[in-house]
């Protein structure tokens, strides 16, 4: 007893940690008996402690959750993998039901004196970890059931708005061929805000889409190739820049069409918009009236404005773009005294 005492000491502390853990802990010996359970487990379980110790640790569990596990033991044994995580529903002592995450590993080496009950590792002969994941299994349903509302809004976006609409640009064409009136030009600026709408609409709706592909962008061609696609009418492109990063192109250039929209429609068709680098990522200003302090905040708020003519959305996009990169995005000063955007967080390649 004096030469184990050291040894029971230090099991007895580690059962205390083990006890203080929200988790639920578990030890199996090599014949499949449950050696040891923490008072999580055992609370989960709805039984004591006692009715646990030496019983077969699959009589406890759906054959469903036994197949799962044995079959990830399996690909552990073939060195397929080193651990095992698998999510069942756990099965109560009532038989209620809930979901469940389960991380178990085997141990190495196997008992040499059939001790055990005291959780001794050398009697062993795998270990595992239960939490109980339905506060996320319910997020993740919420999640999916606004993801499918999302695609259903934007199914209705574009057909059951697109199509009036173009039916409307159409009969616009034809009554400018009868007649010319400056309620006709009005109309048409009204179509055009519509599809800008729409357009923005439509991207709000992919918010709930993470970033698909990452890939190797090179900031200045990207500014570049953006800078060709919108009316930039007579303003300016000053990229300071020879940065790459790891985006999701497509929705950076979402970033860089909505920020030289926002400035030209702000700061003038005469504006110089300028790309450049930040620590841990990139900026864009330009040298506009900028924004005033008591009002960055709010600019990312939906339909936000200070133009007539604009969706209120753009902004909008470009955090919501950010925030699916993982980036943070805050609103400050140029050094020309307009508004600057810098992006944070952002994996830098070069």
């Amino acid at each position: 007893m004096t030469e184990r005492s050291p040894r029971d000491r230090e099991i007895r502390r580690y059962e205390t940690i083990l006890e203080s853990l929200d988790d639920a802990v578990y030890a199996v010996r090599p014949d499949g008996t449950i050696a040891y359970v923490n008072e999580r487990y055992a609370e989960m379980k709805g039984v004591s402690r006692e009715e646990l110790i030496g019983t077969e640790i699959y009589d406890w569990v759906t054959e469903e959750a036994a197949e799962k596990a044995k079959q990830v033991r399996r690909e552990i044994e073939a060195g397929e993998r080193d651990a095992g995580t698998v999510e069942y529903e756990f099965l109560t002592a009532e038989g209620e039901r809930f979901p469940v995450e389960m991380r178990f590993n085997r141990l190495a080496g196997e008992g040499e004196d059939g001790e055990g009950d005291s959780g001794d590792a050398s009697d062993l002969d795998r270990v595992g970890v239960i939490r109980d994941v339905s506060d996320r299994k319910r997020r993740e349903e919420a999640l999916q059931t606004k993801n499918e509302r999302l695609e259903e809004f934007a199914s209705i976006v574009s057909h059951d708005l697109r199509n009036p609409l173009s039916v409307a640009e159409g009969r616009l064409d034809l009554a400018r061929e009868e007649c010319d009136s400056e309620h006709l030009d009005h109309v048409a600026r009204a179509h055009e805000r519509m599809d800008s709408l729409i357009d923005d609409l439509l991207t709000l709706a992919r918010d709930g889409e993470g970033v698909e592909e990452p890939e190797k962008v090179s900031l200045d061609e990207l500014a570049k190739e953006c800078w060709e696609g919108v009316e930039t009418a007579d303003a300016t492109l000053r990229v300071d820049t020879d940065r790459a990063i790891r985006a999701d192109r497509s929705r950076l250039r979402q970033i860089f069409e909505n920020l030289v929209r926002n400035a030209i429609e702000h700061a003038g068709e005469d504006v110089t918009v300028t790309v450049g680098d930040v620590g841990g990522g990139f900026y864009v200003a330009d040298d506009g009236p900028g924004i005033p302090e008591g009002e960055r905040e709010a600019v990312f708020e939906a339909g936000y404005s200070t133009n007539d003519d604009g969706t209120g959305f753009g902004l909008e996009i470009v955090e919501a773009v950010a925030a699916a990169h993982g980036w943070e995005v805050r609103v400050t000063e140029s050094a020309d005294g307009g508004a600057r955007f810098e992006f944070s967080g952002v994996d830098v390649l070069d």
